[in-house]
């Protein structure tokens, strides 16, 4: 393996200092003996930031800006504060189940730095090293020992303040607020919560997380609180904190945990003051590989039957909140290679990928998912995401792109694969170009995931067995119930997991949709050919132990299996 280049000619290479100013430092180095790059940024020939980042493309290595960062508080008492200033390192994580320290250092090989940390830490504790900036380094120490980080300690530390300054966003009161924002977004994203609300009332702010596609309240605060957090989340976002009866849209990059997570926030007025909801947005969850989606093996064939398909429309159907992002990502992930060209038109762009052309809709600049679609068709693409179909001229777009040689990807709120057919029709799209140009459609829905550590196993009953469309002769098959247990903070259910059904379109199925016929005779020739509903592949979850009969029932419909 080749040496990494010396700092000094990587960022002449690099075009971001000149021969004299290195030549400068070079001689100011020689005399005072300091690293060549604390000299660069002594000189004031570049800034903290472009060193670190030339450092870490010289050495290979990830940075993190810890302006950005929320550190655990967790790791950062495992490292008392004066070893952490010697050490010149800053902990970010700490994961006691691997176990494995995330720390951030200005001297990612110094070995004997890195000796003297492991000697605090539990035995076999390895330490993943992110390079960060020396006075990035000292700022964050400075700001993070000394001070309360955990949600408890800093609202009793605000409490025994004094309530009516909270409002003010500056000096020693701003201060916790900042911290309990940050600690507040952590835990969130800590508790793998997909939402976070700010719902301020008459007397009381309440927060609430959506974990596992369920609200949950996890604090009730003092009205006193919330002007100024609601400030802190404002400036976080890059919105106008000025402006509080106009809903606003911005967007926080963080890193948690050692790893990117970007939030969504929403602002709009309400009775009691602004309602904020900030989506969380974690890049290594979002992007989940085509064969773990937990389709059946019959499901995926048919997918990656349909994928393989050159031209055509695909469309994943759901309401909202459905994974449908999710699995449309999956799809491009399994296509995406340096021969094609993919494009995407989104409503916003939720997780960057890399390769992939991704454009965000924009009201400001009138590009909307129409005009977008005709944009893109022009940049010579082969494969097509359009966000969401919500309208004619979209729809037309979409199916222009398909009928020319493109692999079209796109979303319908629809309630089933099938239903699909019909909703395109009411859009205004002709029966006649529907047949041919749609390759098929996925419907999925969210189900909790039953707790492994606490399930309960029960014999199904007589009514669960019509439920599950089981035939008793084979035995009572044996089935799980939610319990609760500290794994699962005694909700009984532990994640998520998808249900899906698959409809490719054949010459028979594009036959009975030319001739406009209805979804009940579309159904029934789809069920012919294997089509396995929604409430089949629940069900086979249901007898997989992987949920619950009570949790199939929250999301899908099963009354017609108890029909005569």
């Amino acid at each position: 393996m080749n040496a990494p280049a010396p700092i000094g000619q990587t960022l002449l290479q690099l075009g971001l200092i000149s021969a004299d100013q290195l030549h400068i430092a070079l001689r100011e180095q020689h005399r005072s003996g300091d690293a060549l790059g604390r000299q660069l940024v002594r000189l004031g020939f570049l800034s903290e930031a472009t060193l670190r980042d030339a450092l870490a493309q010289t050495l290979s290595r990830e940075s993190i800006d810890l302006t950005h960062a929320l550190p655990d508080p967790a790791a950062l008492a495992l490292v008392p504060q004066p070893i952490a200033r010697r050490l010149r390192l800053i902990p970010l994580s700490f994961d006691a189940a691997l176990p494995r320290l995330v720390v951030a250092s200005a001297e990612t090989d110094n070995l004997i730095a890195l000796d003297q940390l492991r000697s605090l830490l539990p035995p076999g504790c390895a330490i993943e090293t992110l390079l960060a900036g020396d006075s990035e380094i000292a700022r964050a120490i400075d700001q993070l020992y000394g001070h309360e980080l955990s949600i408890d300690g800093i609202l009793h530390e605000i409490e025994t303040g004094e309530p009516e300054r909270l409002g003010s966003t500056s000096g020693e009161y701003a201060q916790p607020v900042v911290r309990l924002i940050d600690a507040l977004l952590a835990d969130a994203v800590r508790r793998d919560a997909s939402d976070l609300h700010f719902e301020p009332e008459a007397g009381f702010l309440r927060i609430r997380y959506r974990i596992d596609g369920m609200l949950r309240q996890i604090r009730a605060l003092h009205r006193a609180c919330w002007p100024a957090m609601a400030v802190r989340l404002k400036v976080m976002a890059g919105l106008n904190i000025a402006e509080t009866r106009a809903p606003q849209d911005g967007r926080i990059s963080l890193h948690v945990s050692g790893r990117p997570v970007d939030f969504r926030v929403s602002t709009l007025p309400t009775l009691h003051g602004e309602n904020i909801v900030l989506r969380i947005l974690d890049r290594q969850k979002g992007l989940v590989r085509l064969d773990q989606l937990g389709l059946a093996s019959a499901q995926l064939d048919l997918l990656q039957l349909m994928i393989a398909r050159p031209e055509g429309l695909i469309l994943v159907t759901g309401p909202t909140g459905s994974g449908k992002t999710t699995t449309l990502y999956s799809i491009l992930g399994h296509l995406n290679a340096e021969g094609v060209n993919i494009m995407t038109l989104e409503d916003p762009v939720e997780y960057p990928m890399p390769l992939i052309r991704q454009t965000a809709v924009s009201e400001a600049t009138r590009l909307d998912f129409a005009n977008g679609v005709r944009a893109m068709l022009r940049q010579d693409p082969d494969v097509i995401l359009v966000g969401e179909i919500r309208d004619s001229d979209t729809a037309r777009m979409a199916f222009q792109a398909a009928m020319t040689g493109h692999q079209v990807f796109s979303t319908l709120h629809t309630s089933s694969a099938i239903g699909a057919l019909p909703r395109l029709l009411d859009i205004g799209i002709q029966a006649d170009i529907l047949a041919g140009n749609i390759i098929g459609v996925v419907a999925q829905r969210l189900v909790r995931r039953l707790c492994p550590a606490c399930r309960d196993p029960h014999p199904a009953d007589d009514i669960e067995m019509r439920l599950l469309a089981v035939d008793g002769r084979a035995g009572r098959p044996v089935i799980h119930r939610p319990k609760g247990c500290p794994r699962c903070d005694f909700q009984g259910y532990l994640g998520r997991l998808a249900i899906m059904e698959v409809l490719r379109l054949d010459g028979d199925l594009d036959e009975l949709v030319a001739r406009r016929a209805t979804a009940r005779e579309i159904r029934q020739a789809a069920l012919d050919k294997g089509f396995r509903p929604l409430a089949a592949d629940g069900c086979r979850r249901v007898l997989e132990g992987e949920t619950s009969l009570e949790e199939l029932a929250r999301v899908v419909d099963l009354t017609d299996r108890l029909s005569p």
